[in-house]
């Protein structure tokens, strides 16, 4: 090492940050356990902060400007040292910068499903997923609390170890919600406002704070979508019997396609089948339809004298009862009657 190496090393003349990338919340200025020469020149960029440290202790805090490190500039460090005269030796102490930006598209989710009691699906379980923004709120604190004595950490590392901490709170929510897993996708910005103060109880500690948060996804084990999906098609048939014939006209159809396959032959006489069962239920209903008629007919020509009459009315009584007659039916026969009373 030459004569002109050793004073490089020797005193710190120009102290600054400037970031690589974007990832890094905190940093230490490498003193190389170097000296930092009196008056030497201190740029804090915009978004960013500095830390003195002295022997492990917290000393001065320097806001984003360019500062000449002299004895006025360091009030917390000239007390510390007892720089009650003013001092214009080289000193040595630890530099940390910290990134006060705010750092998006943090990834949270729930490692393992969260089991909800859900009110048409009973206990579900359901996986969630979503982004969230951060950023250093208390550079001291976030140090302290959080960084310790690392020299450099990564929003990457914050992000890991926050995870942990989202889910359990994310669970607590939702059950104090009570919201249908049907419902949950139309709530998600809803649960996200309801999360942000929860969870900025914790980051509070570190000194974080909690700048948005939001759910993106949601997922249900795949029993639970099925029966979903389920429902939901048949919430989209409002008419059983069209239904039917449309299902019926398309086998018929992929029948067509296949004639020579046995499949096409299955479905033909399945629907044969059908069809035949269709016109003996209607025949069914008109042969009913014709007896209930002949019943009412002869009923009337018995209804002669006053006995008659509330005979047929027992007997049109106990049609209904069978299910004969509607209600509707039997109240217009039984005013008819009680007319010729």
């Amino acid at each position: 090492m030459g004569l002109l190496d050793f004073f490089t090393d020797e005193f710190i003349e120009v102290i600054d940050w400037v970031e690589n990338g974007d990832d890094t919340m905190l940093w230490k200025f490498p003193d190389r356990d170097a000296n930092i020469k009196y008056g030497a020149q201190l740029t804090v960029r915009e978004s960013q902060t500095a830390i003195f440290l002295d022997e492990g202790e917290y000393a001065d805090m320097f806001e984003p400007g360019r500062f000449e490190l002299i004895t006025q500039n360091m009030p917390v460090l000239t007390s510390l040292r007892n720089w009650k005269s003013g001092f214009k030796s080289p000193f040595l102490c630890d530099i940390y910068f910290l990134s006060l930006r705010t750092f998006t598209n943090l990834k949270w989710g729930t490692q393992n499903p969260v089991i909800l009691r859900d009110p048409e699906f009973g206990q579900v379980r359901v996986k969630a997923f979503g982004t969230y923004f951060l950023k250093i709120a208390d550079p001291r604190k976030f140090m302290m609390e959080y960084a310790g004595t690392n020299k450099i950490v990564r929003i990457s590392d914050v992000e890991a170890s926050m995870r942990d901490m989202i889910s359990p709170r994310f669970a607590e929510a939702l059950a104090e919600e009570g919201v249908s897993v049907l419902d949950m996708v139309s709530k998600y910005t809803e649960l996200g406002e309801k999360l942000t103060p929860i969870l900025q109880k914790e980051f509070d500690r570190f000194g974080l704070e909690l700048v948005k948060f939001q759910i993106t996804s949601t997922s249900m084990p795949k029993e639970v979508e099925a029966f979903y999906d389920k429902m939901t098609n048949m919430g989209m048939v409002k008419d059983m019997s069209k239904f039917q014939q449309f299902q019926q006209a398309n086998a018929i159809e992929k029948a067509a396609e296949n004639p020579g396959g046995g499949a096409g032959e299955g479905i033909g006489m399945g629907l044969g089948m059908g069809m035949a069962t269709n016109m003996m239920n209607q025949q069914q209903q008109q042969n009913q339809s014709q007896n209930q008629s002949h019943k009412e007919t002869v009923a009337e020509t018995k209804a002669e004298t006053r006995q008659d009459i509330l005979d047929t009315l027992k007997q049109l009584g106990e049609l209904k009862t069978a299910g004969v007659l509607t209600d509707a039916e039997f109240e217009a026969k039984k005013v008819e009657l009680l007319a010729r009373l």
